[in-house]
């Protein structure tokens, strides 16, 4: 965002400048009162454990230039009702002036690799305006609208869900005119009480697009039909199976680093080098191939960008360690993408033994038992030689193994990081490994990795 002056930025966010120097500008934000650069306005988000405003006097003597607050603090700030809505109307308001198109993304799993395979095949119209990282929040996904340049063609924001009329509000200052749902699974169920109401929160995007946009739905999905029900606007999917409009025919590892994806979109054949493993990622490909051909763009062309995409941490990563490889896949776990992971390792090539560490999957509600069960029997029909599990749910998972195949002897229990963390001390050169679970359990720690940048 240019440097704006305060007023003008009161303004724009429906508030009120309380002590501002009048020659202050506004240019950039902060969400974390540890993380504040010089000049930043620092946002006091009142959240569950912690309320920003209580850390204002830290953000301003590390050199924010004020607070956007709901209450009034220390130092300069612009008063606000609700700091939710005023982010809205600063979205709204570079949200407006943009003709272009905005593709939204949502769903259980992929959401914010899908993002980027998608700017990747976007790239042909020109410069595309994306959510850095994995910010998709209320307070993050309309800060992207801050960075709308003149030469944007396009926009891609992905979008998460917290519970009912999540989507619906970050759609009703994103406008989309595309909407993509990866899949509908078992993220945040607790919120929503069972998957058709993750169907109903997801298709909250669906609702809102013009009648001009386009729905990009996977194929296979068992709630398509559901999906469908929302969707204001043509309806168009991607998938494996005859009937998908834009299908993968071939998927074939190279290495543990990038994949062989191609296929047939419209009857318009395509292919590209995955910068990735796992036929649950080719999805996200042939879903990013499909949006470009909504939006004009050859398929062919499209897919050949998505090679040069740049994939966030802890995602089907590749950890070399000491002559064995490890896949760390800890940013999320659902029963799908931990089946999907499992069947991945046990695609690819390995010299010695194969490892897994498995985490519990949380946020799952009644679906706990079932969930943690169908990826214990994902481990017994791989085969592996020996599996860590970790969390107490993970022992209806063992248990599962065991009646699918795999020997108790091959079965370890974790009480601890550490008890992780040696696990993986004793792979071997050759041996390779998937190291998955959900967010909260940080399995990653294990590795004592440097922090990403």
């Amino acid at each position: 965002m240019k440097p704006t002056p305060v007023k003008e930025f009161a303004e724009w966010v429906g508030g009120e400048a309380v002590g501002f120097d009048p020659t202050v500008v506004i240019s950039t934000f902060a969400l974390d009162s540890n993380a504040i650069q010089a000049g930043d306005l620092f946002l006091a988000i009142k959240g569950s454990k912690f309320d920003g405003h209580d850390f204002v006097p830290q953000a301003l003597s590390s050199g924010a230039v004020g607070t956007l607050a709901e209450r009034h603090v220390p130092g300069p700030h612009i008063l606000v009702e609700n700091l939710v809505q005023a982010l809205a109307k600063l979205a709204t308001h570079f949200r407006s002036g943009f003709e272009g198109p905005v593709v939204g993304v949502t769903g259980s799993a992929g959401k914010t690799t899908t993002k980027e395979f998608v700017a990747s095949a976007l790239s042909p119209l020109g410069p595309i305006l994306k959510n850095p990282g994995n910010r998709n929040s209320e307070y993050t996904s309309p800060l992207l609208w801050t960075d709308l340049q003149p030469g944007h063609q396009a926009v891609v924001v992905e979008m998460a869900i917290r519970g009912f009329g999540q989507i619906a509000h970050l759609a009703s200052f994103s406008k989309p005119t595309v909407g993509l749902v990866t899949n509908i699974g078992y993220a945040h169920m607790e919120m929503v009480e069972s998957r058709f109401g993750i169907t109903m929160a997801k298709g909250e995007l669906l609702d809102v697009l013009p009648s001009y946009g386009a729905a990009v739905l996977w194929f296979e999905d068992d709630m398509l039909e559901w999906l469908r029900i929302w969707a204001a606007s043509e309806v168009l999917t991607f998938g494996y199976e005859d009937g998908a409009d834009c299908r993968i025919t071939e998927y074939q590892a190279i290495d543990w680093h990038s994949a062989i994806v191609a296929g047939s979109c419209n009857g318009m054949r395509w292919e590209t080098k995955m910068p990735a493993v796992g036929r649950h990622i080719a999805l996200n490909v042939a879903a990013a191939v499909l949006v470009a051909a909504v939006l004009g763009i050859d398929p062919e062309r499209a897919a050949a960008q998505i090679e040069h995409s740049v994939l966030p941490p802890m995602r089907m990563e590749v950890v070399e360690r000491d002559g064995a490889t490890i896949l760390l896949d800890t940013y999320n776990a659902s029963p799908p993408s931990m089946i999907a992971a499992i069947q991945t390792l046990a695609d690819l090539p390995a010299q010695g033994r194969r490892l897994a560490v498995i985490g519990e999957m949380r946020e799952l509600g009644q679906y706990t038992e079932n969930a943690h069960r169908s990826v214990g029997a994902a481990l017994g029909e791989a085969g592996f030689d020996r599996v860590l599990f970790y969390g107490p749910a993970t022992a209806l998972a063992a248990e599962e193994a065991i009646q699918n195949g795999m020997s108790p002897s091959a079965i370890l229990m974790a009480s601890s990081i550490e008890d992780v963390e040696q696990f993986l001390n004793q792979m071997q050169p050759g041996d390779a490994a998937l190291i998955k679970g959900s967010r909260a359990l940080e399995l990653e720690r294990a590795l004592k990795l440097e922090p990403h940048s």
